[in-house]
């Protein structure tokens, strides 16, 4: 008989010690074609190496392994700060935080880079409070506003306009980057003035320091995640 499988079992009947080679019950040559069709629908269901059957269980576990790939998180790292900093910048200047910094090589030149930062910072001198957030590849800016006359380039960027000395805002980013090789970069968090004139950038706290419950401290955190092409 032909194989039920892979719609149904098989059941097939076995031949006793005493049936003869021509047994009318079971024939010989059937056993061996029963057989026969049982191990080629195995087979069928089973697959092939590379096979092209999309019914087959090997074209099944090659078609998961190949979306099991792409897109896993394959590493991750990240720096905090808690600790304050502080420094003066002219306008349009920046200042690498302390401490947030990165270093990383892709696994693979196709691979790409989750890039997330955010900054618990206020401006300081003469209520300008306006402080931009970006981060840069070996000091160079990526992922920022296109340049455009005397306009500063940030990532993000925010203003503190309530209780100029007393405030904290917490500019914050997060992109998709691709690097496109394997060499090791290092990525730095940068603080960015971008008020019309010199200001003390605070990083993490307010420029009041007076110890009350008005003037809070924040933290600052720097997250790489490499993402698998």
């Amino acid at each position: 008989m032909a194989s039920n499988f892979p719609s149904s079992l098989d059941s097939f009947t076995n031949p006793s010690s005493s049936d003869a080679m021509d047994s009318v019950s079971v024939p010989h040559a059937s056993q061996h074609s029963d057989l026969n069709d049982a191990v080629e629908a195995l087979q069928a269901k089973v697959g092939a190496d590379s096979s092209g059957v999309a019914s087959s269980h090997d074209y099944k576990i090659a078609q998961l392994e190949s979306g099991a790939t792409g897109g896993k998180i394959i590493a991750v790292k990240h720096a905090e700060l808690t600790a304050t900093q502080s420094a003066s910048l002219a306008s349009g200047a920046r200042v690498s935080v302390t401490d947030l910094s990165i270093t990383h090589t892709l696994a693979e030149s196709t691979n790409k880079l989750i890039i997330s930062a955010y900054l618990g910072a206020v401006g300081g001198s003469e209520q300008r409070h306006r402080v931009g957030l970006a981060i840069a590849d070996g000091g160079t800016l990526i992922q920022v506003g296109n340049a455009s006359g005397s306009k500063t380039q940030v990532g993000s960027a925010g203003s503190a306009v309530t209780v100029w000395n007393q405030n904290i805002y917490n500019p914050s980013l997060q992109f998709v980057y691709s690097p496109g090789d394997t060499a090791s970069h290092t990525y730095t968090v940068e603080a960015i003035n971008y008020t019309i004139g010199t200001q003390t950038v605070y990083i993490n706290r307010t420029e009041d320091t007076t110890d009350d419950a008005a003037r809070p401290l924040a933290a600052s955190a720097f997250i790489i995640q490499e993402v698998s092409a």
